[in-house]
């Protein structure tokens, strides 16, 4: 697939009446009575690049080819013109394997490594840093406060594994008002880099693009989208300080505590165009409210 072909809204995105990605469990309620709730299922996978054990992931096992690539494109373990020869994965034992057509040894990188304050596996190792100086976003990519609201609508009410049993993280790549790829995980850095995947085996441009989150604005969030060349970023919860720092050293723009008509902007301000009468949008209704969105 090309970079300019036309994606459709939800082109990908978690189904979730899928029994492999929850289960029903029986307990008792505050008031001492049974009941019978979904929770997601999470397994590990185990992620080898050539011949070389990477990470074991905690995830929910749904496009496991895509987080595997994607987590190595954010890791800077695969660069974006290197050539993927082949994506082995074996449910049984719950294993990826990316061939490349030169072989790598990250050994001595593998060693050098941040746990982050992402979900579970949060980690980000010595040269994704050192290369983020380097990256340049699209000066004049836009973001229109109609997209915005239109965006956070469409993807409260898509159906999706949070509404059927919580406990989750989605991410969505957009272009203007379209949410066209739609993840989920239990750690908001897989649901990342499984878009990450899904953009690097796709050839997708990154320079119109918009990124939504669930999760914290945190320094990882805003690494990986900078990694991945995207010039916005948007989140319904809050930020860190770090995650603030490093978009405005890279002139990302920042958008928080997203839903209804609110919205903060803490970076790259200058690309955002209020062309929407903010007392023609609705606020969030009850139902589709989120912990980690108060302003």
């Amino acid at each position: 697939m090309s970079g300019n072909q036309p994606l459709q809204e939800f082109s990908i995105s978690p189904d979730p009446d899928d029994p492999r990605l929850s289960q029903s469990v029986a307990g008792i309620d505050h008031k001492g009575k049974p009941v019978e709730t979904q929770v997601v299922i999470e397994r590990p996978l185990t992620l080898y690049l050539n011949s070389q054990e990477i990470v074991t992931m905690m995830t929910i096992g749904d496009q496991p080819e895509m987080l595997a690539v994607g987590y190595l494109h954010n890791q800077n373990m695969l660069k974006s013109n290197d050539e993927i020869t082949g994506i082995d994965y074996d449910d049984d034992l719950q294993v990826v394997v990316v061939r490349t057509a030169i072989e790598t040894n990250f050994e001595e990188k593998l060693k050098k490594k941040t746990r982050t304050s992402g979900c579970a596996q949060g980690t980000i190792f010595g040269d994704v840093m050192e290369s983020f100086a380097e990256k340049e976003l699209e000066a004049n990519a836009v973001l229109k406060t109609s997209w915005l609201y239109a965006i956070t609508r469409k993807i409260n009410t898509q159906p999706s594994l949070y509404l059927k049993a919580g406990a989750i993280h989605g991410c969505a790549l957009c272009v203007e008002d379209k949410p066209l790829v739609y993840m989920e995980d239990v750690g908001r850095h897989n649901a990342v880099d499984k878009i990450a995947g899904y953009m690097f085996l796709n050839n997708i441009a990154a320079d119109d693009k918009i990124f939504y989150t669930t999760g914290r604005l945190t320094s990882e969030m805003v690494i990986k989208c900078v990694h991945m060349g995207i010039p916005i970023l948007a989140s319904r919860s809050g930020f860190t300080a770090w995650g603030v720092d490093l978009a405005r050293q890279a002139n990302l723009t920042l958008i928080g505590r997203a839903r209804g008509k609110r919205f903060v902007a803490l970076a790259g301000e200058q690309r955002i165009d209020y062309d929407r009468d903010i007392s023609a949008v609705s606020d969030e209704a009850e139902k589709h409210q989120r912990k980690g969105a108060v302003i």
